[in-house]
């Protein structure tokens, strides 16, 4: 096992990954910038380094400044966390030549699933189902004649990168070239490739994800699904485990897809899979993300499974020490992403002083965040504050326990989303589970 290891990440996952190291006697190492030497992480590391000045590019985008802390400070592994560097090929390829583990699965492993296009020839061929969709488009012609041989409506979606960006929902042939031009530009400035290529919209989905355990000795589990269909612009909201739409039957077929996912790319550490499920029991593969998810909590809260924990012994060299079968599912869990945005004024980010903290407590609820009374919110980065999670017997038990936890929950000196949480999970939709993707489009007085 490790001994010391560097953490290269700010906020909420930084202290979670961190007060896992401390649970297995690692040491750690933070990395921060020149905007964040208050940070909750800095302070609960072992070892603290400033890597540069507030903007992400310059500090925890930095690979040289990183590796040059983990290497001066003799880390032996590096864990990217989520976003930033997690599924950065060329950084996991640093981290190796360096001869530092990356917490993570190979550089080729993140390459492959990276280009979307490359991920769906992958699964189809490993006999994953993928929604019908074209190749790469490489002009206009072949835009109007694929667009024409698959049907609208469709999606423009960018090969590259994730987070909702660089996707476009085309109605029809009129708005074609129009989402083309857009989700190309913006998927060239977010990801820095600009190449897309066509899916069929399926309407009305479920959003649902199978998180996975793999080893280096090849074995492979799967763990009960997500569902994360409650989503803003493809960003998700609130996510849930089990799925109310996911039987037993339909849990099996979901994990037996994904274990293939999983053979066919020789993936290790913790990935997730994920699907689009349609109202008539048919899920599709969308995409595979190489790194720990926002939303792991909730697999953690009804698996009894430490998936951070589990990925630093697999980097280690250690083997899964449990089989597919004592796999178990504990109950029912929710989480609710609270994000310093104002949801009356378009969501616009809120920054400042934290005036008043309260977190709510009781019997199987968690809140994941690095805020502390008196800490300054910047400015520079992503929005998300914090994670509610809760764990009960029962979907309704659990959405019960949300509702008082959100309740309970008190943030003052920034703008959050929390006031929203509560009127989302009081949708009939919600409720009654049969919400999709695009549920919230039927509610646009939620979202401001």
């Amino acid at each position: 096992m490790f001994t010391k290891l560097l953490v290269a990440n700010r906020g909420e996952i930084a202290v979670r990954i961190i007060r896992a190291c401390k649970e297995m006697g690692i040491l750690t190492v933070a990395v921060f910038s020149e905007a964040d030497r208050e940070a909750l992480h800095v302070s609960l590391a072992d070892e603290s380094y400033c890597i540069g000045p507030a903007a992400a590019k310059d500090s925890y985008l930095n690979m040289e400044a990183i590796l040059s802390v983990a290497l001066g400070c003799g880390a032996q592994a590096i864990h990217p966390g989520y976003g930033l560097l997690s599924e950065n090929a060329r950084f996991a390829a640093l981290c190796e030549s360096c001869g530092l583990a990356f917490v993570g699965p190979s550089p080729k492993v993140i390459s492959l699933m990276g280009d979307k296009d490359e991920a769906r020839r992958t699964m189809a061929e490993a006999g994953v189902p993928v929604t019908p969709g074209s190749g790469l488009i490489q002009d206009q012609a072949q835009l109007l004649e694929e667009a024409a041989r698959i049907g609208f409506p469709l999606l423009v979606k960018a090969r590259a990168g994730g987070g909702g960006r660089g996707i476009r929902l085309v109605q029809e042939e009129e708005g074609l070239l129009e989402a083309y031009a857009a989700a190309a530009q913006e998927a060239k400035a977010a990801f820095g490739d600009g190449e897309v290529y066509l899916e069929k919209y399926l309407k009305p989905v479920k959003h649902i994800e199978v998180q996975l355990l793999c080893d280096k000795k090849g074995n492979v589990r799967c763990l009960p699904e997500r569902e994360c269909s409650l989503q803003r612009r493809n960003q998700k909201l609130v996510e849930e485990s089990p799925s109310p739409a996911v039987d037993e039957a339909l849990r099996a077929r979901l994990m037996e897809a994904s274990r293939k996912a999983a053979l066919a790319c020789g993936y290790e550490g913790a990935g997730t899979v994920e699907y689009l499920l349609d109202k008539d029991g048919n899920f599709y593969f969308m995409e595979m993300n190489t790194r720990l998810q926002v939303e792991h909590p909730v697999t953690e809260t009804v698996t009894g499974l430490d998936l951070v924990k589990w990925q630093i012994r697999i980097a280690a060299g250690l083997s899964l020490d449990f089989s597919q079968e004592e796999v178990q599912l504990l109950g029912h869990a929710i989480e609710c992403r609270i994000n310093a945005e104002n949801p009356l004024r378009n969501f616009l980010p809120s920054c400042g002083r934290i005036s008043l903290l309260h977190i709510p407590g009781g019997p199987m609820v968690r809140f994941d965040t690095a805020l502390y009374q008196d800490y300054v919110v910047p400015p520079y980065y992503d929005s998300m504050i914090g994670k509610l999670i809760v764990g009960a017997k029962t979907r309704e038990e659990a959405v019960r326990k949300m509702q008082a936890a959100l309740c309970e929950l008190v943030i003052e000196g920034v703008e959050h989303t929390g006031e929203m949480h509560m009127e989302l999970l009081a949708l009939p939709e919600f409720l009654s589970g049969s919400y999709t993707t695009d549920t919230l489009q039927a509610h646009p007085e939620l979202l401001g």
